[in-house]
């Protein structure tokens, strides 16, 4: 089984599949509305995600705060940094750390 990149109009996907055409099918069955634009098999058998490249420098931990506003947001950035600014008394700058931050962890 090998790891593919599902890139479609909306997202970015990995996942393992056996062949390009499953993970083609399999993208195409969670995201129906999403038109695929392009799928690369992975070379190793891990994503990896550079931190220094998304500005996250230092230990990072999960704050529950902006995760609560993402989710409320439903995944709009800009509607959550809104949301965590709102909520916590934040500067913008603050915020956007906040909220980029735990977007690049998973939310």
């Amino acid at each position: 089984m090998a790891l593919y990149e599902i890139e479609t109009n909306a997202h970015i996907m990995v996942g393992w599949a056996n062949t390009q055409e499953e993970a083609e099918n399999a993208a195409q069955e969670n995201y129906p509305e999403d038109e695929i634009l392009r799928v690369t098999r992975r070379p190793r058998d891990m994503w990896v995600i550079s931190k220094r490249l998304l500005g996250i420098e230092g230990h990072t931990e999960p704050c529950d705060m902006a995760r609560e506003c993402l989710f409320r947001a439903s995944g709009d950035k800009v509607h959550a940094i809104r949301l965590y600014m709102r909520d916590t008394g934040a500067d913008l700058h603050e915020a956007q750390l906040a909220i980029e931050t735990n977007m690049s962890v998973g939310w």
